[in-house]
């Protein structure tokens, strides 16, 4: 018979067995450190996170001297991706508590470069390590680099700042989520010949910037007889998406595809509805409540899907090596994207 193995009674070597893997081997992932292959790093944290293994590492950090701090900068309003990470940040709470990390959100509009820089800049001196949704622009460049002239671990989370002085950028290859959903939009229109509309939040995000330029690349070369229009850009709100595609869609009775890049969802799938368009390829991102239901509806077409919990958790383990200066294994830290349609979802 099969032991059943508890969180209370579990050990280092009991993940061990479970992984089949060394001793050794399991300090080294639970410490960041390299020389682990991505599958062995998979394998033991698949171990350690079906039985909630907490390590004791509370007096190892308490050698260390003090509780630390992080903040999450994340966009204010109804963006069920940014939600879920925020949800993912709160299971994370015994996990947090066992290395001292006190870890808190502050919401703020990302989509208005002073208005994020301010929030930045008021984070000074009160945190070890901060991660931001942020917008690309000159003054959140500086608040950044501010914060990191100031001492403090800075990490881009799902959109970066490249020319920034952050530490590090968690999330997806996202010009590489961008060609594959004009791939999508291009096979799933097929023989078709008209135009694509893309709706974004704002090309000032890096992310949704990357996604565009992608997806244009695969247009441009993969799909001659397929006309991209203007970028919309509804600020990943339901009701700005909503209005611009209907106008949109008023005008070009030819558009056969269309590409949303971030969030306003739910917007997007209304116009379209109320335009009796059902027959236009819908591609967009994520995988949610609301996404899953327009798969399974056949409103939406495919989702490029990235795990939340594993952006939440890679982005406290980066800020956690950063302040203990470890090094930070980028492979696994790495996060992928998978595709998502009516057939499989999870």
């Amino acid at each position: 018979m099969a032991e059943t193995l508890t969180a209370t009674a579990l050990t280092l070597k009991d993940i061990a067995r479970e992984a089949g893997v060394s001793l050794a081997t399991v300090d080294r992932v639970l410490h960041n450190r390299p020389g682990v292959r991505p599958d062995t790093v998979r394998r033991v944290q698949a171990a350690i996170e079906r039985h909630s293994f907490q390590p004791h590492v509370a007096a190892a950090e308490l050698a260390r001297g003090r509780a630390r701090r992080f903040a999450f900068v994340m966009p204010s309003g109804p963006n069920p991706f940014m939600q879920q990470i925020e949800a993912y940040l709160g299971e994370m709470s015994a996990w947090l508590s066992a290395r001292r990390l006190g870890v808190e959100t502050v919401t703020t509009d990302v989509f208005d470069p002073s208005v994020l820089a301010a929030s930045l800049e008021a984070l000074s001196g009160d945190y070890d390590g901060v991660a931001v949704v942020a917008l690309d622009h000159p003054s959140v460049r500086a608040a950044i680099n501010d914060l990191v002239d100031a001492g403090t671990k800075v990490v881009t989370l799902v959109s970066d700042v490249p020319s920034s002085r952050r530490h590090h950028y968690v999330g997806i290859d996202n010009i590489a989520a961008g060609r594959t959903a004009g791939a999508l939009v291009g096979r799933l229109v097929g023989q078709k010949s008209g135009k694509v509309a893309i709706v974004a939040g704002s090309q000032g995000l890096r992310d949704h910037a990357e996604r565009i330029f992608g997806f244009n690349q695969v247009m441009a070369s993969e799909f001659p007889d397929l006309s991209v229009l203007p970028v919309l850009e509804g600020r990943d709100e339901d009701a700005r998406s909503e209005q611009l595609l209907a106008r949109l869609l008023g005008r070009h009775a030819d558009i056969v595809g269309l590409y949303n890049v971030g969030a306003g969802t739910q917007g997007v799938a209304k116009a379209l509805s109320d335009a009796g368009r059902d027959e236009v390829v819908f591609v967009g991102h994520d995988v949610t409540v609301l996404t899953r239901r327009l798969l399974l509806q056949g409103v939406m077409d495919a989702a490029i899907s990235q795990n939340p919990g594993h952006e939440a958790r890679a982005a406290v383990r980066v800020l956690l090596a950063l302040a203990r200066g470890e090094p930070i294994l980028r492979e696994q830290e790495k996060i992928r994207i998978d595709i998502v349609m009516r057939d499989n979802l999870p």
